[in-house]
């Protein structure tokens, strides 16, 4: 009895594809929700990776410029009004309102300290939701990727009692397809949740290092614009 339940155990597929052709339709919906999410957050971290390192260049070129001694108004035709940097935009945001701010006389309206200030910072609100987005899915799927593995399992594990009940037999070759391909829906859960987690944590930190620069940037920018209205 033990040599034929073997023997019927090794004939049983037990590879991914096999137990995935082997699942009940819930469970194989389950199973491609898991896989096109951890698809989609690989994709999402790829994109981010590659956003942060270019901001993160871009960054260090522009205040290499920004701090070379080289007259901002200078610096401000260079790039236009609408440069494709981040820390551009937030610098033709706060010269953009330094030259408005100016009466055809050349003397300033007044307010134009709090207007500059709010312009950087309405445009660094703008680069955060850009440099941002996209890490509530990781988030989301970090968090919710073990719990709908762990239904497709549990549902899976049920229709493998039921087989058993229908079947009246509990050897190895009834028990262990249905529990493993039930464990499978439990380990592609995992399989989006961990990078997903992980990358959250990473891009988050390496998002609001990039973001503090910003601030830090548009900070020295506005001290620098407060000594010109003093003076």
């Amino acid at each position: 009895m033990e040599a034929e339940t073997l023997a019927l155990a090794q004939e049983i597929d037990f590879s991914m594809w096999g137990l995935f052709a082997r699942a009940t339709l819930t469970v194989k919906l389950v199973m491609i929700m898991l896989i096109g999410a951890s698809i989609w957050s690989w994709s999402i971290i790829a994109q981010k990776l590659i956003t942060y390192r270019s901001a993160r260049r871009e960054a260090q070129v522009f205040e290499r410029a920004f701090w070379s001694g080289n007259p901002l108004d200078e610096l401000y035709e260079d790039i236009g009004a609408d440069p494709s940097g981040h820390s551009e935009r937030i610098f033709a945001a706060g010269m953009t309102e330094w030259r408005r701010s100016h009466r055809t006389d050349g003397a300033l309206i007044p307010g134009a300290q709090a207007r500059i200030d709010r312009s950087m910072d309405v445009a660094i609100s703008k680069e955060s939701e850009g440099l941002q987005g996209g890490l509530q899915i990781l988030a989301t799927i970090g968090s919710t990727a073990p719990f709908i593995g762990l239904f497709g399992t549990v549902w899976g594990i049920m229709n493998a009692f039921i087989e058993i009940a229908e079947q009246q037999n509990t050897n190895l070759a009834v028990v262990a397809p249905g529990i493993a391909e039930a464990l499978l829906a439990t380990g592609l859960g995992l399989l989006a949740a961990i990078p997903a987690v992980i990358f959250y944590n990473k891009l988050s930190a390496d998002s609001d290092r990039i973001i503090g620069g910003y601030e830090a940037f548009a900070d020295e920018f506005a001290t620098i614009f407060s000594r010109q209205l003093d003076s």
